[in-house]
């Protein structure tokens, strides 16, 4: 137990997270049981040890943090290491990467019934449906979904500002005078097409080449996190890789499922079920016409976030397409965005029509009174023109 606290100690002192998420205010911490979500490399385990920096002293015993990568949790479960640590005064149990161990659902339902002082904050990945699949946890676990950097972190990392998050129905009504609060302090745009390319995930920072490293994390994605959670046999690790690539290098359209089928020697059902798995691990997003939704095919598949399609096809990104992903991956927070009629047209939260369009070329485009133009290529708006760059600052 020494040894944990020793790493646990090491580990909060040298945390480096100079950007607070908004997610750390957005948790009940009372609750006894909170499941933090989210894809690999979104900054899971940061979180994890800068809650415990805000919330205990650096030597204050009754909070731990371990990682279920520990291959001492391979002869020893989580309730039995938990119970000596609650015995010896621990309150709060930090576990990282928790799906690494077996029976874990089942583990953590037994912390809960024998350790009612304990409260057990853990990580998996965003491929893990906690409550469907573990009905074990059913109402006793609060779960929460740790996303990549927004735009809005993103810029005041960069520039030391901060910047408040804002509501869409702000930005929507507001969306003038907010960006003249901004524009003094900095410009946006020189910021923009950075996040665009490689802002989205925390390890920016780090002094390694961003786009092996992102090819290496949505390698960690599909053959450890879909396959050991979803339990596939790791022969059909090729075909889930090549769907993926397929996908991603025909751009945002309707899939051709028959087509997708053929050229990975699979069921049409088993594409759809590999495609969201993919949607699921935070690589793809499916966008439905209004009402629908899984298992019918989507009039849409993009990548979940713009980076990714810099790491996948770098030679060839279409500016459109990456803004849309732009648009589509701020909104999916705490929006609905479906496909509305013909292109090139959203709908969000089943009433507002959003077109995204640029700027430099708006004499080629009538506007209309019913739709919200979110224009790439500006930094201001007026009316229901709104720069695209403001929904980063959704989150």
């Amino acid at each position: 137990m020494e040894a944990f606290f020793r790493t646990h100690r090491y580990l909060v002192e040298h945390v480096n997270a100079p950007v607070r998420r908004s997610l750390m205010d957005e948790i009940d911490w009372s609750d006894r049981m909170i499941g933090i979500k989210g894809t690999r490399g979104v900054g899971k385990t940061t979180f994890l040890l800068q809650y415990a920096k805000e919330k205990f002293d650096i030597n204050d015993k009754q909070c731990l943090y371990i990682n279920m990568n520990n291959f001492y949790f391979q002869g020893r479960g989580i309730a039995d290491f938990a119970g000596e640590f609650y015995h010896r005064g621990g309150r709060v149990l930090l576990i990282d990467q928790v799906f690494k161990q077996d029976n874990w659902s089942q583990e953590l339902r037994k912390c809960y019934d024998l350790y009612p002082g304990l409260k057990i904050v853990f990580t998996g990945s965003s491929v893990m449906r906690l409550k469907d699949e573990n009905p074990e946890l059913n109402g006793i676990v609060k779960s929460y979904n740790l996303r990549g950097f927004s735009f809005r972190e993103f810029l005041n990392l960069m520039t030391g500002n901060s910047f408040r998050a804002y509501t869409l129905d702000e930005i929507l009504s507001d969306h003038e005078h907010i960006v003249k609060q901004i524009l003094p302090k900095v410009s946006p745009r020189r910021y923009f097409q950075d996040y665009i390319h490689h802002g989205f995930y925390p390890f920016f920072q780090e002094h390694r080449n961003y786009s092996e490293n992102l090819l290496k994390t949505m390698n960690m994605m599909t053959e450890v996190d879909i396959l050991i959670i979803k339990q596939i046999e790791l022969k059909y690790l090729p075909k889930i890789k090549k769907l993926f690539y397929e996908l991603a290098e025909e751009g945002p359209k309707a899939p051709n499922v028959s087509k997708l089928a053929a050229d990975i020697e699979t069921s049409r059902a088993t594409v759809m079920n590999y495609i969201k798995y993919l949607t699921d691990a935070r690589l793809l997003n499916m966008i439905y016409p209004e009402g629908e939704d899984f298992p019918k095919k989507p009039s849409k598949v993009m990548l979940h976030n713009s980076n990714l399609l810099y790491a996948i096809y770098p030679i060839h990104v279409e500016k459109q397409t990456a803004m849309e992903t732009f648009f589509v991956n701020s909104l999916w927070k705490d929006h609905k965005v479906n496909q509305s009629g013909r292109e090139p047209y959203f709908l969000v939260d089943g009433k507002l029509k959003f077109r995204i369009c640029d700027a430099d070329v708006h004499n080629k485009i009538k506007y209309a009174s019913d739709t919200i133009y979110a224009r790439y290529n500006t930094e201001i708006g007026k009316d229901n023109q709104i720069p695209l760059w403001l929904l980063g600052f959704l989150y």
